[in-house]
């Protein structure tokens, strides 16, 4: 399963959050891509896990407790047709 995590950072907090980022180790979840966007969020990471559960504890154990990440929204990728 994959998601994109869609991560928003206080101001000044924008590096040290990339670099706490790189260093998220999950037994069962990955994170395969991360990217700098422009708009309202800082980051666009791009995971992948077994189940939702395993990835809503990627976010919420990890990603989420990262000091300076302010918001984050998980947008789960489907398939259509």
């Amino acid at each position: 399963m994959k998601a994109y995590i869609l991560i928003e950072t206080m101001a000044g907090k924008t590096k040290a959050v990339k670099k706490a980022l790189g260093r998220i180790k999950s037994g069962k979840s990955k994170l395969l891509a991360l990217d700098a966007v422009t708009g309202p969020y800082d980051y666009i990471a791009v995971v992948d896990g077994p189940s939702i559960d395993v990835i809503g504890q990627l976010v919420t154990e990890s990603i989420g407790k990262i000091d300076g990440v302010t918001r984050t929204t998980t947008c789960v990728a489907v398939s259509i047709g």
